[in-house]
């Protein structure tokens, strides 16, 4: 009897340890991944970044002539998928040029997403860009929409320089929405213009992106 009694001891702490992880994994959420493009255009007539704040600081010396320490552009830039022909959204928020002696740039852009399955939502990204590194993490931190409450992080890369005026940044985006937020879904475009999804648990799966 004394071991049956160990036994049920026993089998009641396992699954007081077991219920209350499982728990926890589903409160993390569910991923959503996102490969998307950022055309920065600083010049010409199709301008969508401008300079809206002179920067009265120094003369930044890691900066083309004429940056100042507290520069301020304001962009509405064009969301692209892996084919740049493809709109997918805006970027729209700021960057100020934000450190005295390396080229950093504080930011906050909205990503507002007008095609795909998060259509209508939107994605906050905020944090320190250095653009001497070649890869910058910043952070998502928040969503509306399907994404409402999203967190995570974005992988942001210069990806190529179009013209002097137009460079092109790779965003990839990890982030986590709550559960009653989102469905747990990767999708391309390939399968979404076929009319199929892939269902996914796992965020590192996910091998296909707008």
């Amino acid at each position: 009897m004394a071991i049956i009694s160990i036994a049920g001891h026993l089998l009641a702490l396992v699954l007081a340890v077991a219920v209350p992880a499982s728990a926890s994994a589903s409160a993390g959420g569910l991923p959503v991944r996102l490969r998307l493009y950022m055309h920065d255009i600083t010049g010409g007539p199709g301008q969508t970044a401008v300079q809206v704040v002179n920067g009265t600081g120094p003369l930044h010396p890691a900066m083309p002539p004429g940056s100042h320490f507290g520069n301020t552009m304001v962009v509405d830039d064009l969301l692209t998928g892996v084919d740049s022909s493809m709109a997918v959204g805006r970027a729209q928020g700021s960057y100020t040029l934000a450190c005295l002696r390396a080229p950093v740039f504080v930011v906050s852009i909205t990503l507002v997403l007008t095609d795909g399955p998060y259509k209508g939502s939107t994605i906050l990204i905020a944090g320190r860009d250095d653009i001497s590194e070649e890869v910058r993490e910043l952070a998502v931190v928040g969503g509306t929409g399907k994404l409402r409450r999203a967190t995570g992080h974005v992988l942001w890369t210069t990806a190529r320089r179009e013209s002097p005026v137009h460079m092109v940044l790779e965003l990839d985006v990890y982030a986590w929405v709550p559960a009653s937020s989102s469905p747990a879904r990767r999708w391309s475009w390939s399968s979404l213009l076929r009319g199929t999804n892939v269902v996914t648990a796992d965020v590192d799966d996910a091998d296909s992106y707008f």
